[in-house]
């Protein structure tokens, strides 16, 4: 057992066996550092030559790139280049349909314009005969703007006589919209003229009763008049008697009637305190009578 045979090996014996095993741990650890050295530095080679075939790559991408650029941009450019030389060819037919169509129709017109010359020449061979015939005109084309004037002149009486046309329809709408107006207004007034006659006779009919009540006032206000005579009569008559009586002097008007009823009350008043006084000295001593007056 080595545990049994390190209990018989000596303190020195063991640390020799120590170092040994230290010195083979180290060796082994260089190998191990020399294997990883050359491992990493194979690693590193392997690296360098991987980024070398990268770069080499990239390059090769890029000169790719750049060639499939190019090619792109020079197919665009003739692609667009064929584009526009189909596109001119295209307008170059269209115009040379237009120009053809033009072409004819030019020489349409010309035809036409050939024929409206001949059938006009009939027009200037009478007009020239006309001129020869007459000493107002000395060319064509004095009768020719003297027919011009003459139309413009027959266009200014037409233009002139729709606007009186027009006018007249105007004013007779005017007329007649103002006759409608008159017709309303007479109705309304008529309507008027009816109520008013109306408002007279309730007026009229009004008066006669005012005048009736008016009649039967002054009735009322002359028998008024007559009862208020005769009550000042009899109150001038009162007043003459009792003052006479009583022998009261007084300077009261012989139309103030209100002031004689006054003086009346007042005597009466008199008369009725003496008759009470009277009356009392009676009731205590009954033998005594009352003295008359004459």
């Amino acid at each position: 057992m080595p545990e049994r045979e390190d209990d018989f090996l000596t303190p020195a014996t063991r640390l020799l066996e120590k170092r040994r095993e230290m010195v083979e741990v180290e060796q082994a650890l260089n190998s191990q550092k020399e294997e990883f050295q050359m491992k990493t530095e194979s690693l590193q080679q392997r690296s360098t030559e991987l980024e070398h075939k990268e770069e080499k790559l990239k390059d090769s991408l890029f000169k790719f790139d750049k060639f499939l650029k190019e090619n792109d941009s020079k197919r665009k450019r003739a692609m667009r280049k064929a584009a526009e030389e189909r596109q001119l060819a295209i307008q170059k037919e269209r115009e040379f349909l237009r120009l053809q169509t033009e072409n004819a129709q030019l020489k349409c017109r010309k035809d036409a314009l050939l024929h409206r010359q001949e059938k006009n020449n009939i027009y200037q061979r009478y007009l020239q005969r006309v001129l020869e015939g007459t000493d107002e005109f000395q060319e064509v084309q004095e009768m020719i703007d003297r027919f011009n004037t003459l139309m413009v002149t027959q266009e200014k009486l037409l233009q002139r006589e729709v606007k009186n046309q027009e006018k007249i329809e105007k004013e007779k709408a005017q007329l007649l919209h103002y006759q409608e107006e008159t017709r309303s207004q007479i109705l309304e007034q008529n309507n008027q003229l009816a109520d008013l006659q109306g408002s007279l006779e309730k007026a009229r009919a009004e008066v006669l009763q005012w005048e009736s009540r008016w009649a039967q006032i002054q009735n009322t206000a002359a028998e008024n008049t007559l009862r208020l005579g005769r009550i000042r009569m009899a109150t001038l008559n009162l007043f003459h008697i009792i003052t006479k009586h009583m022998h009261i002097k007084t300077d009261i008007s012989l139309e103030d009637t209100e002031e004689q009823l006054e003086k009346v009350k007042i005597c009466f008043m008199d008369l009725e305190a003496i008759y009470k006084d009277l009356k009392k000295t009676d009731q205590l001593s009954p033998s005594s009578a009352i003295p008359t007056t004459n």
